[in-house]
């Protein structure tokens, strides 16, 4: 039925708890899924290719890439070895890396999260500073660990809209503030992706894939934190959302 909430699939990480290995999605993308994309969540384990990730696409009607406490491991994008203690989701990358782009080439909506704004980045051959933190001329994007959760996803900068980018369009308005809560950013952008926003420092904060049949849009902030309260972060889901609706009328 066309009223029927669409599919979307959203790549676990996976972690050992004990002796067993486990695959975990928060919480929080899987009800900005159900209560600000009006989608149905399923999680999908990360088990690379013995997925057949075609066969998966065929049945979903969008993919929402998640952050996570990992990073992309660097020699994804040849970037130098990271920091001891770097935690580090292999088995994540062997299935969101092939996914992103096998996704993108088929049409299903794509929606990029922090981690994920960095895999789309890598899977389209960019490369990502592992601590923005530490370069002269940046701001420190992390947030403070040692505060409550709602000052750590609160408003902590502004971003700049790109002029003519889908996430104007969403917003109305030329800046809107977002919350901050990284360590990486995006050094070099991916061949075909477009800027969307920027923090006031010129780091990328926002990029869509550009040439492609339906929406495929990433952000380095949380949206997916209270989406319903936040202008912006109701809008991108909205947006989302609706498409993935179009690709399952579409089916």
């Amino acid at each position: 039925m066309a009223s029927s909430r669409p599919l979307i699939g959203l790549p676990a990480d996976r972690r050992m708890l004990g002796l067993h290995p486990f695959h975990a999605v928060g919480e929080k993308y899987a009800r900005a899924v159900l209560d600000a994309a009006d989608g149905l969540p399923l999680l999908i384990p990360s088990l690379a290719e013995e997925l057949r990730l075609d066969e998966v696409l065929e049945r979903l009607d969008g993919l929402l890439f998640t952050g996570s406490l990992s990073n992309v491991e660097p020699h994804h994008y040849e970037g130098p070895p990271s920091h001891p203690g770097t935690l580090h989701d292999p088995a994540r990358d062997a299935t969101t890396l092939p996914l992103i782009r096998k996704a993108v080439r088929a049409g299903v909506p794509v929606l990029g999260i922090c981690r994920g704004f960095q895999e789309i980045n890598v899977a389209f051959g960019g490369s990502l500073h592992q601590r923005v933190h530490e370069i002269p001329g940046y701001m420190d994007h992390r947030d403070d660990e040692s505060q409550p959760l709602e000052v750590q996803y609160g408003p902590a900068h502004d971003v700049v809209l790109e002029p003519g980018g889908l996430l104007r369009a969403l917003a109305g308005v030329e800046r809107a503030r977002v919350n901050s809560s990284h360590w990486q950013g995006i050094e070099r952008l991916g061949q075909g992706l477009a800027v969307e926003a920027r923090a006031p420092d010129g780091l990328i904060e926002a990029f869509r894939v550009e040439d492609t049949a339906r929406f495929a849009l990433a952000v380095q902030w949380h949206p997916e934190w209270k989406p319903l309260d936040n202008p912006l972060s109701r809008a991108l889901f909205a947006a989302f959302g609706a498409a993935c609706r179009d690709r399952a009328g579409s089916r």
